[in-house]
C-alpha cells in the first residue's frame, strides 16, 4: 500500500513537471484569449478542427513592453522564429491538415502576459508577408516598426495571391501583365490609443479592435493606399507618450478579398529605460520652464498692450528662445536640461534686446513687425497642423519651406496699417497658446505639436518625409476651447481699455531728446533763459568773493 502511494505521488510530480515544461494551451480560430508566458517554458499554442476551406492560419501575439520569441519549432532558430511585442507566424496548410501548433517562450527573461488570436484566411485571400526578401522568415506577416524622437518607421513585406492547399505559391517576380501579386494594393492605417493613457488595459483593448479587417476599417483612419510597385515603407511623426497602433490591409482586387498584417504598436518612448522613459516624460525642467512662459503668456493675454515694455520682452524672449534652440541642438550634443538653461539665458537676451532696441530708437513699426512674424509663424504652422500639411507635396522640403514663409509673411503687412489692433491680437492668440503649452507640460495634448512638428522639421532633415497626422480627443477639444476662450476675452479686454489711449506708449529716450531739443531751440520758454548750472555756480563764487574784499575795493560781478 505504502509502494503504491509513493508511485502515484512519484507520477503525479512527474506529470506536474512534464505540465511545467511543455504547457500547451488550446486555441479557437478568431477568439482572443489570454496567455502567459513564464520564464524558462515553452508554451505550445495548438490549435484544431480547421476547416477545410482554411488555407492559412497566422498566429499574433501582443504584450505592451515585453520581447516574446514566436517559432515553428520548440527550439527557435534563425528563419524559424521572430521576437517581438507584436509578434506573428503565417503557416500554410497541407491538403488533409486539420490541427496545427506552434510555440511561444519569453526573451529577455521576465514572466509575460499578453493577447493572442489565431485568424484563419482562405486560397483566395491574399497571403501577407509571402513576397518576402528582406526578412529571415519565409513568410513575414509583421509589421516592423522603429522610432526615434523625430520619426516614425513601419515597413513591411509585400504580399502575394492566394493559392490552395497543397499548391504551389505564384511567383513574386512576374509582370502584371500575367495577373500576380502586381494586382495587390495596400491600405496603411493608424488607431490612436486614448491620450495619456500608457495602461496594459488600454493597449489590449486597442488590439482587440484591429485585429481583423472589419475592426481595423471601422476603428481605424486610414492614412495612405499603396499599390505593389511603391515602397511598402512609411514615416509618422514620433508622438512621445501617444500610443498609436498600425495596421496594413492588403486587398486583392481581382477577388475583392483581403487579409491584415500582424498590427504593431508604439507610444514612441521606452518603458524599460530609467533616464529618458514613458514615465519620464514630464520632466521637472520642462515643467518649470513652460509653467512660467505659461504665467507671461497669461499676462500678455490680457494685459501685454498696456505693458508694452513686459510685451516686447516676452516676444523678444520667444522668438530668441526658439532660433537658439534650433541652432543649439543641430550644432551640439548637450544635455537636453543644460540646452534648455542655456535657452532660457538666451530668450533673456532676446527680450532685452528687442526692448532696448524700442527704448532707444523708439521705432513701434519695427518692434511690431517682429510681432507680427511671431503671429505668422504661429498661424502657418496651424496651417500646416491640418491635413492639408500631410499632402505629399509638402514633403519636398523646398515647397514646404516655400510655402510655409509666404504664410508667415503674409501677416506682418497688416500690422502697417492696424499696428494697434494687430499687436492685441498678437497678444491673445500667442499668449493664449502659451497656456496651452503649459498646461501640456503636465498633462499630454496634442496642440502642442503645433509648432513641435515645425521644430522637429528644422533639426531633422528627414523629417519632411514622415506623416505628421495626429489625433484630436477629448483633451484637445478641451484646450481648444480654452484657447479660444481665452485669446477671445484677452483681445476683447484690450481692445476696449485701449480705445481711447494712445496708439502705443512713447519711447523714453525720444521723449527725453525731443525734450533737450526742444529747450535749445524754444526761446519763448522761461527755461531758455535761464543760465546754465556751471554759469550760476561760477556767479555765486564771484559773489562771496565780493563780500571777502576789503572796503574800497571793487570787484566786477559774472552775470
Amino acid at each position: 500500500m505504502t509502494l503504491k502511494c509513493f508511485l502515484l505521488l512519484l507520477l503525479s510530480w512527474v506529470g506536474n513537471l512534464r505540465a511545467q515544461e511543455d504547457k500547451r494551451v488550446v486555441f479557437s480560430l478568431g477568439r482572443f484569449q489570454n496567455v502567459s508566458v513564464p520564464v524558462n517554458v515553452t508554451v505550445q499554442a495548438v490549435v484544431s478542427r480547421i476547416p477545410l476551406d482554411v488555407s492559412f492560419i497566422m498566429l499574433q501575439f501582443h504584450t505592451q513592453h515585453h520581447n516574446v520569441t514566436l517559432s515553428y519549432t520548440e527550439l527557435p532558430g534563425y528563419g524559424s522564429s521572430i521576437t517581438s511585442v507584436d509578434a506573428g507566424l503565417l503557416s500554410t496548410l497541407l491538403p488533409a491538415q486539420s490541427s496545427l501548433s506552434w510555440f511561444l517562450n519569453t526573451a529577455d527573461g521576465n514572466n509575460v502576459t499578453g493577447l493572442a488570436v489565431i485568424l484563419p484566411y482562405t486560397n483566395t485571400d491574399p497571403v501577407p508577408g509571402a513576397c518576402n526578401q528582406e526578412f529571415p522568415l519565409d513568410i513575414d506577416p509583421n509589421i516592423h516598426l522603429q522610432y526615434n524622437l523625430f520619426e516614425t518607421t513601419i515597413t513591411f513585406a509585400p504580399a502575394n495571391i492566394g493559392y490552395a492547399r497543397g499548391q504551389s505559391p505564384p511567383a513574386c517576380d512576374v509582370d502584371m501583365g500575367s495577373g500576380t501579386r502586381w494586382r495587390l494594393v495596400y491600405e496603411v492605417y493608424q488607431y490612436f490609443l486614448p491620450e495619456g493613457d500608457l495602461s496594459e488595459e488600454s493597449l489590449i483593448s486597442g488590439m482587440e479592435r484591429v485585429a481583423n479587417i472589419q475592426n481595423i476599417q471601422d476603428n481605424s483612419r486610414k492614412v495612405m493606399t499603396l499599390s505593389s510597385h511603391e515602397r511598402t515603407q512609411l514615416w509618422f511623426n514620433s508622438l512621445q507618450g501617444q500610443g498609436v497602433i498600425f495596421s496594413v490591409v492588403v486587398k486583392d482586387p481581382a477577388f475583392n478579398t483581403s487579409a491584415a498584417y500582424v498590427p504593431a504598436h508604439t507610444y514612441a518612448c521606452s518603458f524599460n529605460s530609467t533616464l529618458d522613459g514613458c514615465a519620464m516624460l514630464g520632466k521637472v525642467s520642462t515643467k518649470v520652464f513652460f509653467t512660467v512662459m505659461g504665467a507671461a503668456g497669461l499676462l500678455v493675454c490680457f494685459l501685454g498692450h498696456r505693458f508694452f515694455k513686459c510685451e516686447l520682452f516676452c516676444m523678444g524672449f520667444g522668438f530668441m528662445a526658439f532660433v537658439f534652440f534650433v541652432l543649439i541642438t543641430r550644432w551640439t550634443v548637450l544635455e537636453y536640461d543644460i540646452r534648455l538653461a542655456l535657452t532660457a539665458m538666451m530668450g533673456v537676451v532676446g527680450g532685452v534686446a528687442l526692448l532696448m532696441s524700442w527704448w532707444r530708437f523708439g521705432s513701434v513699426i519695427a518692434c511690431v513687425l517682429v510681432v507680427g512674424l511671431i503671429l505668422g509663424f504661429l498661424v502657418s504652422s496651424i496651417v500646416f497642423f491640418t491635413p492639408f500639411g500631410d499632402l505629399s507635396i509638402f514633403h519636398n522640403d523646398v515647397v514646404f519651406w516655400v510655402v510655409f514663409v509666404c504664410i508667415m509673411v503674409i501677416i506682418p503687412p497688416f500690422f502697417i496699417r492696424w499696428p494697434r489692433e494687430g499687436n492685441i491680437i498678437t497678444c491673445g492668440v500667442v499668449g493664449a497658446y502659451a497656456v496651452v503649452l503649459a498646461v501640456n507640460a503636465y498633462t499630454y495634448t496634442s496642440l502642442s505639436y503645433i509648432t513641435l512638428d515645425v521644430l522637429k522639421r528644422f533639426l531633422n532633415h528627414d523629417f519632411s518625409r514622415a506623416f505628421i497626422s495626429v489625433p484630436l480627443q477629448d483633451i484637445d477639444f478641451i484646450m481648444i476651447t480654452i484657447w479660444v476662450v481665452l485669446g477671445v476675452s484677452g483681445i476683447a479686454m484690450q481692445l476696449y481699455r485701449e480705445r481711447s489711449r494712445p496708439f502705443f506708449p512713447p519711447s523714453p529716450y525720444v521723449m527725453w531728446k525731443q525734450e533737450r531739443e526742444r529747450r535749445k531751440t524754444n526761446v519763448l520758454d522761461p527755461s531758455h533763459h535761464k543760465p546754465s548750472i556751471t554759469t550760476r555756480i561760477l556767479a555765486r563764487v564771484q559773489q562771496l568773493t565780493r563780500r571777502t574784499e576789503p572796503a574800497g575795493e571793487s570787484t566786477p560781478l559774472l552775470l
